[in-house]
């Protein structure tokens, strides 16, 4: 009987702290650096009603951005002594129509130069959408790349590998998010970028091929694991499905940052982007 009493007594206790460790995984904070409140979103759901749905998820920080910008600068707005930090990006976007030919217009150097004198809580610019080095290469790109290095911006690039070589050929100190680490870009070539660009931060919103369930991918262990200082996470709430989805999008992460030393998934979740934009760090 003895025997039976010991493994009754321990079994509820091994799941009563398991129950507690998740409990903790929950509640670790977390910094979204990529996240959208676009016109669409407004319509279902308001800024205190993002801002709770946040909260409740355990995110603690996001990169907000917009189309129309009004979005952010209303999440930024009601965030204002509340428990979720809200940095505000500029959108070079006034709708959505502005998506495939903004690098283009050159009204769009004139709306980020009229934005960033009439907002100064912007932080960057992004997250824009542009593919290709004949297009990155275009003078509005160039401007927004001086405007990012005069008033010490980030720039949140969703762009391939030939864009993202075009920006820093612009000017090789300028501070750039890429979202989606460029979607298929392998491990070893995001390795590659991560050692010529120091100001290179990689976001993995889409990256579904870090890792199967629980488990990161041995490449993208080895990969998360020698530059834990130069990832952060994304939700990309770019529809309103995504909204839906909130919960379950960071839970994944949560899931598989657990498979990652403590550390590195500390770095991961929270600290790399409080660093950047000078939040505290976890204790």
């Amino acid at each position: 009987m003895r025997p039976f009493f010991r493994a009754a007594t321990v079994a509820p206790l091994l799941f009563a702290l398991s129950v507690a460790a998740s409990a903790a995984d929950r509640e670790a904070k977390v910094f979204d650096a990529h996240l959208h409140y676009n016109s669409q979103a407004r319509t279902r759901l308001s800024a205190a009603q993002v801002l709770a749905k946040l909260d409740h998820a355990g995110i603690r920080a996001v990169i907000a951005t917009s189309t129309p910008n009004d979005g952010s600068l209303e999440l930024a707005r009601g965030a204002q002594g509340g428990v979720v930090a809200v940095v505000p990006f500029l959108r070079p976007y006034r709708s959505d129509a502005d998506r495939g030919t903004w690098f283009k217009n050159p009204a769009i150097a004139v709306l980020i130069d009229d934005e960033i004198v009439r907002e100064p809580r912007y932080r960057g610019i992004g997250e824009f959408h542009i593919h290709g080095a004949a297009d990155a290469k275009g003078t509005v790109m160039k401007h927004i790349v001086d405007v990012a290095i005069a008033h010490d911006l980030w720039l949140h690039a969703h762009c391939d590998d030939a864009a993202l070589e075009t920006i820093f050929a612009h000017d090789r100190h300028v501070k750039v998010i890429w979202a989606h680490t460029g979607f298929t870009t392998p491990p070893a070539q995001i390795a590659a970028y991560l050692a010529q660009h120091p100001t290179l931060m990689a976001e993995l919103s889409y990256r579904g091929d870090v890792a199967a369930g629980p488990k990161v991918a041995e490449a993208w262990r080895a990969l998360l694991l020698r530059y834990p200082d130069r990832f952060l996470l994304g939700s990309d709430t770019w529809t309103n499905e995504r909204w839906t989805d909130y919960e379950s999008i960071i839970e994944t992460y949560r899931t598989w940052l657990a498979d990652l030393p403590p550390m590195v998934a500390s770095k991961i979740q929270w600290d790399n982007g409080a660093r950047i934009f000078g939040l505290p760090q976890v204790k």
